[in-house]
């Protein structure tokens, strides 16, 4: 895995400050501690950092053509390359490297822009072909690595693989996008293609962007979506061996490397799948690692090494407890901008114990939205029914009149927690969806913000993002719009985010199996029967896996992957979070009310209720506003009514 920077003159061909160019690449040296590498022409450069996997000899970046004409820098890694290569090759195509990089760079000679749609793998890669002055930058389909980019209002163009290279760009302004910051609370993330930052975008995943010194307008290119309007016919006897075999095959494209490989164990459903694979097809043990918790309540690692000493793995565990927390401000380094999941916390320590002994990873990421693991799809598609079977003129008042009547039991299990379930089907589809898929719903974002800040939105609100992508899924079916939304927000704005950059930060590269584009399309058009059978979520990947994983970790409740910062905020941290959110950079923003924030406080330490989710928020977008937008240029609430943040 690697990193990589860029500068291109969209205007004319001014000279590139080498030495920006070097500062820029040399930020992300974590994402590449193998070494560095640059190109630099009129108007163009390019800034590479390596973390060799493959071709460790001659795999160096950047990789040109035979006259040096086209040049490439790449991030991630291509599976099928060794199979595009036999392709080029039989068409007189010569290679001077045994780097997927170089097989990148030919197919875009070959095929152009079209090259894209022939690489299986995950990957951000940047062109400069000489030839005809352009720039081509092209994301995954899943979008599990990361692109940013600005373009300033003297014509040059910044891109990086995070975000603290593009804040490197002389005159790049940091305007707050007050969008972003509503997003961020509500989703726990700022999704796809904004940026916390209102000159800095993201490059969604499945598209292109080609640049030209013509001033045409930058706009992304989509050259792939999932086609949810096709369901596979099969037994379920035949589809779940399908399935394992689909599985199989794409866990072991994925074992190709020339380090030291192993594998994510934490006890559920798909990590366990994917070690069992590799398992079975590794000739050596193979290496797991997991975290356990003292509280037993978020505590999976006897599961975990339970089926470790079943496949016979070696085995590492650390524990985590509050002494993690040093790393909030390490945290809001490693994103660049607001994240509010705090199992980053575990998923970085495990990924550090990971790197001590590999280099490259394998986790079960993508399972819960593929085969509809979340509890929040059998919520859904039940409250859907609901919907079809009374017309919304007398569903509406009915339900809101319930919730409103009904106590307000947030600490109960979900069962019992009939308020949100009746406020969730007095609403539309997509209303209820985002109600359930929302860090922090409407009426705590409403108390959260200042008066100010909330006039400065002019009636924004974060649900339009999610409206747009489930109009966008081509089915009525509930459950595939839910999963399909997903795939656009949720995996790669928060999972695949917190994986890359915890990963990364360790220097360590993270594959996901189930996410290969093939199992991904495949598995979307399974019947949603097959997925969510009854209460069961996941149920054909269970049963396709009952001869591999035992029913004590295929059957029991799904746990999550997180952390007990609710007794740790009442009681070794109490202190230290009533510090970082009363008398930080948080207070002083004025885009909050300080006095809420109290109240929070208050009643979370006293244990009245459990604040930990928007506490934690908070805690996330404090650390964001003084370790990278810098306590000299928080905004303040003056500033909001004419919407300039920064």
């Amino acid at each position: 895995m690697c990193g990589l920077t860029g500068i291109f003159d969209t205007v004319e061909r001014r000279p590139i400050d080498r030495g920006l160019l070097q500062s820029m690449t040399d930020r992300l040296a974590h994402r590449g501690p193998d070494g560095d590498g640059f190109h630099i022409g009129p108007g163009i450069g390019l800034g590479h950092r390596r973390l060799a996997i493959i071709d460790l000899n001659s795999g160096d970046q950047p990789i040109y053509n035979d006259d040096h004409s086209v040049v490439i820098v790449f991030n991630g890694e291509i599976y099928n390359f060794m199979e595009i290569r036999r392709e080029l090759q039989a068409k007189g195509v010569a290679f001077t490297t045994r780097s997927d990089t170089e097989v990148i760079l030919r197919s875009w000679e070959t095929w152009g822009e079209d090259c894209v749609a022939r690489l299986r793998g995950m990957f951000v890669f940047a062109i400069w072909d000489e030839r005809v002055q352009t720039l081509f930058l092209a994301r995954d389909r899943l979008g599990k690595k990361p692109l940013y980019y600005a373009l300033l209002p003297d014509g040059r163009f910044y891109f990086a693989s995070e975000m603290k290279s593009v804040l490197m760009a002389p005159g790049l302004r940091r305007d707050i996008d007050l969008e972003a910051v509503e997003d961020y609370f509500a989703y726990g993330y700022v999704p796809d293609p904004k940026s916390i930052y209102r000159s800095i975008r993201k490059l969604p995943p499945a598209c292109t962007l080609t640049l030209k010194r013509d001033g045409r307008e930058i706009r992304p290119r989509r050259y792939w979506d999932v086609d949810l309007s096709v369901e596979l016919a099969g037994s379920e006897q035949q589809l779940a061996g399908e399935l394992v075999e689909r599985l199989r095959e794409a866990v072991d494209i994925r074992r190709v490397s020339e380090v030291p490989i192993g594998a994510f164990a934490s006890g559920g459903v798909d990590s366990s799948a994917v070690v069992a694979l590799m398992a079975q097809l590794s000739d050596a043990p193979i290496n797991t690692f997991n975290i356990a918790f003292k509280n037993k309540e978020y505590d999976e690692s006897a599961y975990a090494a339970a089926h470790a000493a079943r496949y016979g793995t070696k085995h590492v565990v650390r524990e985590l407890d509050s002494d993690g927390f040093d790393l909030v401000d390490r945290l809001a380094e490693m994103f660049d901008e607001p994240f509010g999941d705090s199992s980053a916390l575990p998923t970085y320590r495990v990924s550090a114990a990971a790197r001590e002994q590999v280099t490259v990873i394998q986790s079960g990421d993508g399972g819960d939205e593929l085969f509809a693991g979340y509890r929040r799809y059998l919520w859904h598609a039940q409250e859907e029914r609901v919907r079809k079977a009374l017309p919304g003129a007398i569903r509406a008042p009915l339900f809101a009149g319930l919730a409103k009547m009904y106590p307000k039991l947030d600490w109960a299990p979900r069962a019992l927690r009939a308020k949100s379930t009746f406020a969730e089907l007095a609403l539309d589809s997509v209303s209820a969806y985002f109600l359930s898929v929302s860090r922090l719903n409407d009426g705590v974002r409403a108390q959260l913000y200042s008066g100010d800040f909330k006039q400065s939105l002019g009636g924004y609100h974060a649900d339009e993002i999610l409206r747009d992508h489930m109009s966008r899924a081509g089915t009525d079916d509930p459950l595939r719009q839910a999963q399909y939304a997903d795939l656009q927000l949720w995996l790669p704005g928060d999972i695949l985010t917190k994986v890359d950059r915890a990963s990364m930060a360790a220097s360590l590269e993270s594959r996901a199996p189930m996410l290969d584009h093939q199992f991904v399309e495949w598995s979307l058009q399974l019947p949603s029967a097959m997925k969510l059978n009854g209460r069961v979520g996941k149920y054909l990947l269970k049963k396709s896996l009952e001869p591999l994983v035992s029913n004590d970790i295929l059957y029991r409740p799904k746990m999550g992957f997180s952390i007990p910062i609710d007794e740790w905020f009442r009681g070794p941290l109490k202190a230290q979070v009533r510090d970082a959110i009363m008398g930080g950079a948080l207070a002083g923003s004025g885009m909050f009310d300080t006095g809420h924030l109290q109240r929070l406080l208050d009643q979370h330490c006293s244990g009245r209720r459990d604040h930990s989710v928007p506490l934690w928020s908070l805690l996330m977008f404090d650390a964001f506003l003084r370790r990278v937008h810098g306590e000299s240029d928080v905004p303040r609430a003056a500033e909001y009514a004419v919407g300039a943040v920064g």
